[in-house]
């Protein structure tokens, strides 16, 4: 009760949170967005700081470690199992095939450790939404999604001005089991 755990979330999950016992998880993992990201300091006066800390690289590629997550998975069996495997024929090597393989035992473990009239709603964005979907239906069952929540935002990210040759995204995605 009212402990705050710092550390990597499937080792937290695995040794500290037992069967069953949560009743709400709201996950907001990196989106794969092939960036790095900062904890931003500022000076006295307000102005930013040269000094910044990397607080996580949100970039994911086929390493020995997504392998071995990947195969960890798979060995398990089950629905998992093949909807890894599937993802592993359709992406092939990609970054997004580790991103999946890096999600994929942190799902099952939110799975373990939910109540069964628990919920759990699932931030993303876009580019992985539909992988996400189809990953947490093998793992939750597809009888057990609720919803898609559309979060709008204000503002379009990755607009023309910055760049960009698409769209502008207005919009994350919530998937409510």
């Amino acid at each position: 009760m009212n402990t705050l755990y710092y550390g990597d979330n499937l080792d937290v999950l695995r040794r500290h949170i037992k069967d069953e016992s949560v009743d709400l998880v709201y996950l907001d993992p990196p989106f794969n967005s092939s960036q790095d990201y900062n904890v931003l300091f500022a000076e006295k006066d307000g102005s930013g700081s040269a000094a910044q800390i990397k607080a996580f690289g949100d970039t994911w590629h086929l390493d020995s470690f997504s392998a071995a997550t990947y195969q960890e998975v798979v060995e398990k069996g089950g629905k998992v199992s093949e909807a890894m495997q599937a993802f592993r024929l359709f992406l092939g090597q990609t970054d997004m095939m580790a991103y999946l393989a890096m999600m994929a035992p942190r799902l099952v473990e939110l799975q373990r450790v939910l109540k069964p009239t628990g919920s759990i709603y699932l931030h993303c964005d876009p580019t992985a939404s539909h992988y996400l979907k189809m990953l947490m239906d093998a793992i939750f069952g597809p009888v057990n999604y609720k919803n898609e929540i559309v979060w709008k935002r204000t503002a379009a990210h990755s607009d023309s001005k910055q760049g960009a040759t698409h769209f502008g995204r207005i919009h994350d995605v919530l998937l409510f089991y």
